[in-house]
């Protein structure tokens, strides 16, 4: 399993999961995922990252 620091950057945040810079920030804008500051630093949490994650749609095979 990997290990995930309890705060990710916006960087490593995409990087795990596969979405541009400007996605995670449209994200954030509607509240969707939330973001940390610290000093001049943004954040992610992981318990919000996952989060984040879980609230996407499921697609459903063979439903048309």
């Amino acid at each position: 399993m990997i290990d995930i620091p309890e705060l990710m950057t916006v960087a490593d945040f995409c990087a795990r999961y596969s979405i541009g810079k400007t996605s995670a920030y449209r994200e954030a804008k509607a509240s969707r995922l939330k973001l940390r500051k610290y000093g001049t630093a943004t954040r992610i949490a992981r318990a919000d990252a996952e989060a984040w994650a879980a609230s996407l749609p499921v697609i459903e095979r063979g439903a048309a």
